[in-house]
């Protein structure tokens, strides 16, 4: 079905591998394409709990398709192809399942980008992730001006942006950028561990809290608190919460159902 994916289901985990090895897992129009597809059908399926984003062993992702960069040579186009990467990682920021980013290798640009829009990175020993695009004289606007400040802090990350050096997985564990780092050979598997966990927590209270830390940088506080006191009171009538409950008060462990 896809030319540039691979999608593998294992139970409720969503395994999604960039598969455009001769470019380097480069992000060119037609698996853009691909990935909003993907994505869709995935947010709409209630049977998938977890997603795992993983690329090669060597290349996680090099970034946009150089030869698609060197077209967009008027302000016009400039933004519009900006605005494509944009929405596309607002998608995966946006999916009600937890996403894990599993990088081995180099993540560049809009690869970087790619892992900063999952809620967590798990790196390989050999992972090097870098916002080169000043060497070009441009800068990442796939929302990596964005995302990596309210990560790693805007000091480091002007410092990341600005120099367009990568950091190693060590430097990414030091600054909070990744959760964890494995060898290379156990980096699906970590993933996968974690993902199953995931898996087995109650399905809809993941998605609200996951909405609720995603909503924060954009809502003063007093907003924001009502609307987790709302989304805590339409908890309350899910088959989870009352499943939760219940359980704990009995001293067993609970059967979440998603519902």
């Amino acid at each position: 079905m896809f030319q540039n994916l691979i999608y593998e289901k294992e139970g409720a985990i969503a395994v999604v591998r960039l598969h455009r090895l001769e470019k380097k897992n480069s992000l060119n129009t037609e698996m853009r394409r691909e990935m909003e597809t993907l994505l869709k059908e995935i947010a709409s399926d209630s049977g998938t709990r977890v997603v795992i984003i993983t690329g090669g062993e060597e290349i996680f992702c090099a970034g946009a398709d150089i030869g698609e960069i060197k077209e967009s040579t008027t302000a016009d186009l400039s933004f519009h192809h900006a605005r494509e990467f944009q929405l596309l990682f607002d998608q995966v920021e946006a999916l009600p399942q937890p996403v894990i980013a599993a990088v081995s290798g180099y993540a560049l640009g809009g690869g970087c980008e790619l892992a900063l829009a999952c809620d967590f990175r798990v790196a390989s020993a050999t992972a090097r992730f870098g916002l080169p695009e000043i060497k070009i004289g441009a800068f990442p606007a796939g929302g990596g001006t964005q995302r990596l400040p309210r990560l790693i802090g805007a000091a480091k990350a002007k410092e990341i942006i600005f120099t367009g050096e990568p950091v190693t997985s060590e430097e990414a564990l030091s600054l909070g950028l990744v959760m964890k780092v494995v060898p290379k050979e156990k980096l699906l598997e970590e993933a996968k561990n974690f993902a199953a966990k995931l898996a087995g927590l109650p399905r809809l209270a993941l998605q609200v809290t996951k909405m609720l830390i995603n909503k924060s940088s954009e809502m003063d506080l007093t907003s924001a608190l009502e609307l987790e006191a709302r989304c805590l009171a339409t908890l309350a009538a899910t088959h989870d919460m009352r499943e939760g409950t219940a359980a704990f008060l009995e001293k067993r462990k609970p059967n979440f159902t998603g519902s």
